[in-house]
């Protein structure tokens, strides 16, 4: 049976196996993990005490779905695969290779392995020229191999690679010792429609912060290809190291697979788009009950929702909203990987990944869905009203120094200005809404 030590920073929390035979996994914390005052779960679904009435069968697909979510997806988990000589499919063979480094506090090691990480920390620095080669190498040597090693273990299907950042230097790092990645790097996909992406992405999330909402930091550096730096909220530097905080995504907290995280997760077609049993907004919702400050975690939530409308980003799925999670609870993490979809002009999908009451685009987003989103969400009306008004108000405000800001930065003037129209188009329809979402009652829903 192939077992994997789960530890969390220092302390060994769990092991997780696999029976080959039954292809069943398991996973169980450790004594010294449960006796501890102020232990916690790695995720609401894996509870510190599994329940009398799961099955086995039930349990190993728990495990597996939480695990799964800490890989790479698409074309980006075949690579990792290829470099780690092991089949995609084969989850303990990909977080051997892929779990030193993953999301949150998280490492993952052969159970054979040392107990302690007294290894010394190896610093492996990249220069902007080394940067700017291996994006151009990419159609030769995918971008998450570096010396013949995997740099890649973040969920998601952009090319990216995670770097500590110190003094204005790049390091990569192997994930044993007292030293972590704070840096996530994201270099422009390899489709020339896609090219501004990185700039995009960069606005979307300045914007996100100039209008209040929480977002994480993020950086456009030019080596001289476009490159976006995002800096890790799920890590903290200090004196002794770098401190890596636990977090659980939305699929992770509520138990779903990546396959689920469109809340459509079959397709769009007409015979399909009835089956909603993906990830949605209302379950999304629902994990703010785990808050120590529910109102506070669903206010941010709710402001996520919001600004993911008004900036046109459709696809802000179940996996692109995350949660710090230890023995208080959960709390709604810094926003992540926004991008104005229509801005890129490159023919994605104008479907919402989450409905919005029942509307899935845009251009279906009434006063109507708006309430009926509400109630859906156990939100008050006045409150959706009243955000709805005061972030496309803020934005509209807020995009022309955001615009200034990308141009002094080296992006194109007409992508720019593309992302200020789309954006100003999108807040001036949804602001009309706002008034009108307070003309129902829940009796209209009920």
């Amino acid at each position: 049976m192939a077992t994997l030590n789960v530890w969390m920073r220092d302390d060994l929390a769990g092991l997780l196996s696999h029976d080959a035979p039954t292809n069943r996994f398991r996973f169980d914390y450790t004594q010294d993990w449960l006796a501890g005052g102020d232990r916690f779960p790695l995720s609401p679904q894996l509870p510190l005490q599994r329940r009398n009435d799961e099955t086995l069968e039930q349990h190993s697909a728990q495990v597996r779905q939480f695990f799964e979510n800490l890989l790479p997806e698409g074309e980006a988990l075949d690579h990792a695969a290829q470099a780690a000589g092991t089949a995609r499919s084969n989850l303990i063979g990909l977080l051997v290779h892929l779990g030193q480094e993953t999301a949150g506090a998280l490492r993952l090691t052969l159970a054979d392995a040392p107990t302690r990480r007294d290894d010394p920390e190896a610093l492996r620095e990249i220069t902007a020229g080394q940067l700017s080669e291996r994006i151009r190498q990419r159609g030769e040597l995918p971008f998450s191999v570096w010396d013949g090693r995997i740099r890649l273990s973040i969920a998601g299907y952009q090319d990216k690679i995670a770097v500590y950042e110190r003094d204005d230097r790049w390091y990569l790092v192997n994930g044993s010792g007292r030293l972590a990645s704070t840096q996530i790097v994201k270099p422009a996909p390899m489709r020339a429609q896609l090219a501004h992406l990185p700039a995009i992405e960069h606005m979307s999330m300045r914007l996100a912060r100039r209008v209040g909402v929480a977002a994480a930091r993020t950086r456009l550096i030019h080596v001289p290809e476009p490159v976006l730096f995002v800096e890790r909220f799920d890590r903290a530097e200090s004196a002794s190291g770098v401190e890596r905080l636990h977090i659980v995504d939305g699929c992770q907290a509520l138990g779903l697979s990546v396959a689920m995280k469109y809340e459509r997760a079959y397709g769009d077609s007409a015979e399909l788009a009835h089956l909603r049993d993906g990830a949605s907004l209302p379950q999304l919702f629902s994990l703010a009950d785990l808050s120590p400050v529910p109102a506070v975690d669903r206010l941010g939530l709710l402001r996520w929702v919001i600004l993911q409308v008004l900036m046109g980003n459709t696809d802000a799925h179940g996996k692109n909203v995350s949660f710090f999670y230890d023995a208080r609870g959960l709390r709604l993490a810094p926003a992540y990987d926004m991008v104005c979809m229509d801005a890129l002009d490159a023919g994605f999908s104008t479907t919402f990944a989450m409905a919005i009451g029942d509307a899935f685009m845009e251009s279906d987003l009434t006063p109507y869905e708006w309430a009926h989103f509400a109630w859906l969400c156990k939100l008050p009306f006045r409150l959706v009203a009243h955000e709805l008004d005061a972030l496309a108000g803020a934005a509209l405000v807020g995009l022309d120094d955001v615009v200034r800001d990308a141009m002094q930065h080296a992006v194109p003037g007409a992508t720019a200005q593309r992302f200020k129209e789309v954006v100003s188009a999108v807040c001036t329809r949804q602001r009309r809404h706002a008034a009108q979402v307070m003309r129902f009652k829940r009796s209209d829903f009920e």
